[in-house]
């Protein structure tokens, strides 16, 4: 705790609100951009690997737009980049080996997710007046993701085989991520 009439410490700003939320979102753009290469390589002959493409492009532009805001704000990154590396990069990788259905039932799990955790974001954001810029750019990207979400479903999702568990194993692990993410 900082006295009333000093700057907070770095240590206080870094689990500030605003530095939590910046963090955890940077640090979901990166493991997306990560689930969609594995996807891309696993899935090399798929007749909507454009498609695929196209989604790993939007996340590359969230990711680079999150860089920026990062710098802005002066946030610290989480810690556990290499790990979201790793772990995004096989999640794509594994479901996409697993075929194409298996793949867009780990994104509609992951877009699930991140459409709730956006939207959670979107609501603290107008009911506190604060930060209209990163509102705005929190909407973007949630419709986004649910026009992710919506092709997986359009792809086949839920005709994977074990599609509830691919989908129940995807959404644990992208909650731990965001709790994760967010303090570390």
């Amino acid at each position: 705790m900082t006295p009333s009439n000093s700057q907070p410490s770095p240590s206080d700003l870094d689990q500030s609100p605003l530095h939590r939320m910046i963090r955890v979102d940077h640090a979901g753009e990166y493991g997306a951009v990560r689930i969609y290469q594995g996807q891309l390589d696993a899935l090399k002959n798929s007749v909507n690997i454009d498609t695929i493409q196209h989604m790993k492009e939007q996340e590359k532009v969230h990711l680079e737009t999150f860089n920026g805001i990062i710098r802005e704000n002066n946030v610290r990154p989480t810690a556990l980049s290499p790990l979201w590396n790793m772990a995004g990069y096989a999640m794509g990788y594994i479901t996409g080996k697993m075929g194409e259905k298996a793949a867009m039932a780990c994104t509609v799990a992951v877009e699930t997710v991140i459409d709730k955790h956006y939207e959670s974001q979107e609501k603290d954001m107008e009911a506190s007046g604060h930060h209209p810029d990163l509102l705005k750019t929190v909407s973007k990207f949630r419709a986004e993701e649910l026009e992710h979400r919506n092709i997986g479903l359009e792809l086949g999702a839920k005709e994977a085989p074990g599609y509830e568990i691919i989908t129940s194993i995807v959404t644990a692990a992208s909650k731990a991520a965001i709790f994760l993410s967010k303090r570390i």
